[in-house]
Parts: structure tokens; sequence; C-alpha cells
């Protein structure tokens, strides 16, 4: 049975567990304050979404053109220049009368260093959680990704309400240089494996070396897929609110609802089921994912609707036996790759997720767009159903 414990038992691990946790509430409060400061100097909602837009669009090329980086650089190394980076591009948003143009260049930055952040953490995970410390320690990542989206942006709200967007920018930047201090000192250096050579080449070599491998390239498909498909209700509930006239607060909870029952799912999974049910129950939780959002065809109300993103949410569980499968499937020399692909490809799907949700619900009636995407997910988990037999 795997247990949080199992994890956190580990000092190392402990470490990098705090320092994920400054880095993702620095990003999210530095991405809400930026914005904040772009709207109160241009007064323009458009430019105002490309603070969020810039934020996610890197992380499918930076994440793949420097993927090599996380073989090629001791990944301590790698991991502090990356935090410190951060904190410095942050600190320049910081200066006063920054032109909004600059300000937008400089959270693209921020954007390119994230991906080679998460993928070098991530790749060297399962070294620092031998066993069966790994799926605990990478759930617990996940809760933290969807507690923070909540935290986050509550923090950035008490901070704007005390201090300036500027002042919350080199706040955030400390916080960085904090947690690039934390894994500096707390966590073990480890050498490269891999040689120098062209990186542009080594990063494309490796990529197509990861996507070559058919039972692999299935477990990152549909680690892609899925979440990019079931976000469409998250993005679409601003509006879905709207036409049935619910109120602001009942479009928070709406907001809230799907990443508790993610939240829940990753509990359930950890506790309740043991790795080889982790690995079996992938694709029947995946279906439980999309099965919920087909009700949205009725146009369901408000507490009917929160039921179905609560039970959406549950499926999230899946997640656990595919970072199980995706260790079983990859061979020794990609498995970096793969994890470091893996983080990229996610943010990058689901920020085009979000992008795409909004572009279609400008033809589509939501109670008809919601379910067909619901639709296309359930055949997605059917096509790319993981191959047990190859797992290890």
């Amino acid at each position: 049975m795997t247990r949080y414990r199992d994890a956190l038992a580990i000092s190392e691990f402990r470490a990098v567990f705090a320092a994920h946790v400054l880095s993702m509430l620095g990003t999210i409060v530095a991405q809400f304050a930026t914005s904040v400061l772009v709207f109160q100097r241009t007064g323009s909602p458009l430019l105002t979404t490309l603070v969020f837009a810039l934020a996610f669009t890197p992380h499918l090329f930076a994440g793949t053109l420097f993927s090599a980086l996380v073989d090629r650089m001791p990944v301590r190394r790698l991991l502090v220049s990356c935090n410190l980076a951060t904190a410095a591009l942050a600190a320049t948003m910081s200066i006063p009368d920054m032109p909004v143009w600059a300000l937008l260049a400089l959270v693209f930055g921020v954007g390119l260093v994230g991906p080679v952040f998460s993928g070098a953490r991530a790749a060297t995970l399962p070294e620092i959680l031998p066993g069966t410390a790994y799926i605990p320690g990478r759930s617990l990542f996940r809760l933290v990704s969807q507690g923070s989206q909540v935290a986050g942006l509550a923090l950035g709200g008490l901070l704007l309400a005390a201090v300036s967007a500027s002042t919350a920018l080199l706040l955030e930047a400390a916080a960085f240089v904090f947690s690039a201090a934390l894994l500096r000192f707390a966590t073990k250096e480890r050498p490269p494996r891999a040689k120098a050579g062209s990186l542009l080449r080594d990063s494309l070599g490796g990529l197509r070396s990861v996507l070559a491998v058919p039972a692999l390239r299935r477990v990152l498909l549909l680690g892609w897929v899925v979440p990019s498909l079931a976000l469409f209700p998250e993005a679409l509930a601003n509006p879905y609110a709207h036409e049935h006239g619910f109120s602001t607060v009942q479009l928070g909870l709406m907001m809230a609802v799907l990443p508790l029952g993610n939240i829940l799912a990753e509990f359930i999974g950890i506790w309740g089921l043991n790795a080889r049910r982790q690995v079996r129950w992938i694709a029947a939780l995946a279906a439980v994912v999309f099965l919920p959002l087909l009700a949205y065809a009725f146009r369901p109300g408000f507490v009917v609707t929160l039921a179905i993103l609560f039970c959406s949410g549950l499926g999230f569980a899946h997640h656990l036996g595919l970072d199980r499968l995706l260790l079983d499937v990859a061979p020794e020399h990609l498995r970096s790759r793969a994890l470091a692909l893996q983080t990229a490809g996610l943010m990058f799907w689901q920020g085009l997720g979000f992008a795409v949700a909004g572009a279609l619900a400008q033809f589509i009636p939501i109670a008809a767009l919601v379910p067909a995407t619901a639709a296309a997910g359930l055949a997605a988990v059917a096509l790319l159903k993981p191959d047990y037999a190859a797992a290890r």
C-alpha cells in the first residue's frame, strides 16, 4: 500500500516539496499581480488575458527544445538556476513604469523557464523517491498544484490589498530565491547523464525516441488528452453561469468543486487502491472524468452542475496509474526525457484547451459543446487505452 508518509519521510523530498509549494504560489501570485498591473496601465481585457496566455504558450516548445538540459546539466544546478532566473525576471517586472510590451515579454520569459524547471524536477523525482514512495510523492505535487490555484489567487488578492502590484512582484522574487536556497542546500547534486553536443539536435532526437516507443506514446497521449478535453466546463463556467443566472458566489463554487473532486480522488486512489488496481483502472477512471459531463446536454441547474463537476473530478485518480505505468514502459535511458515531456505537454495542451473552448463557444451552445467534447474524450480513452501487457 502506498502512503504519503512514505514520501514525506525522505528529507530530500521534503525540501523539493517545500520548494515546489513556494514556486507554485510564487508563479500564481506573480501572474495575478502582473495581470493587475497590465490592466491598471492599459484598461484592456485582451492585454490582461495575454498575461495568462503567455505563461502557458512556451511550455510545449520550451519543454521540447530544451529537454536535453535535463540530462546534460547536474539537476540541482539546473533547478537552482531556473529559480534564480525566475526571481530576476519577477524583480525586473516590478520596475516602476515598465512598458507593457516589456512586461509581457518578461512573462513570456518566465514561461520559457517554467517547463525546464518542472521537467528537471520531474526527471529527478524517481531518484529521490525510490520504490513505493514515488507515486504518493507525485500525488502530493498534484495536490499542491490544485490547492495553490485557490490559495495563490487568495494570497494575491490579500497582498494587493496591502501593497502595490510592483511590491507583490518583489515579494514573489524573494520567494523564488528562498526556493532556490532550499534546493541548493537541502538536496544532493547528481551528475549529468549525457555528454555535451548540439542541444537542439539532442532535444529533438530525444523527443523522437520517446514518441517512437508505442506503449510510452499511448501513456503520454492519454495523459494529455483527458485533461485538455475535461477542462471545457471549467473554461466555460463563467458564460454558463451567466446563461443560467447564477450569482458570483455560485460561480466561485462551480470553479472550486472540480479541483475539490481532484483532490479527493488523489486521497482515495492513494489509500484505497493498491498498485495493481491503480494501473488496471486507468481507462475506467479516465472514463469517469467524461461520463458525468454528458449530462450538460440537459442544461442542469446549479446543484446538479456542482454534482456533475465533482463526480468528474473524481475520475482524475487515473493519474496515479498513469504515473506508475509511465515508469514501467519508459526505457531507462529515455525516462528523464519522457517525464520532462509529460510535464511540458500537459501544461501546453491544457492552455490550448482553454483557448479552443473559448473559440468554439462563440459558435456552439455550451449545452452541446460540453457533451460533444465529453463524447470525444470517451472515444479517446477507448482508443488510447493503455497496453497493460507492455508494463514490466
